[in-house]
């Protein structure tokens, strides 16, 4: 199936044969990437009144029962409920559908080599997304600007991402992060997908300050306000393949109907070429 569309006075083509996913696979109960020491993914046959969800173990069929840590255990999509007392479940985030989207790769560099800032506990070793090669890398993107969503690619860009330990200090330094000018940059777009754990730095005394920013919560604060931005989501831990090059997609993002404030998600990127 072929459509067309038109952005910023441009006509593109989309094929949508070409789809391409940026979830991590799930492995239940084997390789995953995990987040601030959370129990990993897991699945077991179900068991009740002589039923064994399990045909290797005689069961009729087979049914799992999954525990699951979305914001911890991979790709997950979160909605401002995720630091909120107020549930706006991120499974009715349905509109719109299909996302004019840019991707964009950089390399992350030092709190203290780039002359930046964060709140709180700014260590000049923090490894994060700085504003000046975030903004770099948005303007080799001209139709940045008039995009509902981003997606951010970190280089080098390992398939350790697949499996990654995040809070086991063997595994490599802590998670980058975005500078508070970085974030600053990126409050133009709605949907923001990147391919580390957290938009925050891992351990920052609970302050969630790039989160609050971006849904334009008070710091400190867990209440909707008037100017709260609802209708804005965070994914975190993508993974974006190589052959995925940065430029313009329509960006399907799919969650499960969760009532919840996070969930398992699949963002899926369709490839654009400008109408002849």
């Amino acid at each position: 199936m072929k459509l067309t569309f038109e952005l910023d006075g441009c006509d593109y083509r989309v094929d949508t044969d070409n789809a391409v996913s940026l979830a991590i696979p799930l492995e239940f109960d084997g390789k995953q990437p995990n987040h601030f020491g959370a129990p990993v993914a897991s699945a077991m046959a179900l068991e009740a009144d002589g039923f064994v969800g399990d045909t290797r173990r005689g069961g009729s069929c087979n049914v799992s029962q999954l525990t699951i840590v979305p914001h911890c255990n991979g790709t997950h999509t979160e909605s401002l409920s995720h630091i909120v007392d107020e549930l706006i479940p991120v499974g009715d985030m349905l509109s719109p559908l299909l996302v004019p989207c840019t991707v964009i790769s950089l390399e992350a560099e030092t709190l203290g080599g780039c002359n930046e800032h964060y709140t709180p506990n700014p260590e000049p070793g923090d490894l994060v997304i700085s504003a000046r090669r975030l903004a770099e890398a948005l303007a080799e993107q001209p139709r940045a600007p008039h995009c509902g969503a981003v997606v951010i690619r970190t280089l080098p860009n390992s398939e350790e991402k697949f499996s990654r330990a995040y809070a086991d200090a063997a595994s490599g330094p802590p998670p980058v992060f975005f500078s508070s000018e970085a974030m600053a940059l990126l409050l133009g777009f709605d949907h923001l997908l990147v391919d580390f754990p957290s938009i925050d730095k891992m351990f920052d005394q609970g302050l969630l300050a790039n989160h609050h920013s971006f849904w334009n919560i008070d710091s400190g604060s867990h209440h909707l306000n008037a100017g709260a931005r609802q209708q804005r989501s965070v994914t975190e831990m993508v993974f974006v393949p190589d052959s995925v090059a940065d430029g313009l997609y329509l960006l399907n993002l799919q969650i499960p109907p969760f009532k919840t404030d996070a969930a398992p998600s699949r963002p899926v990127l369709f490839p654009l070429e400008l109408a002849e």
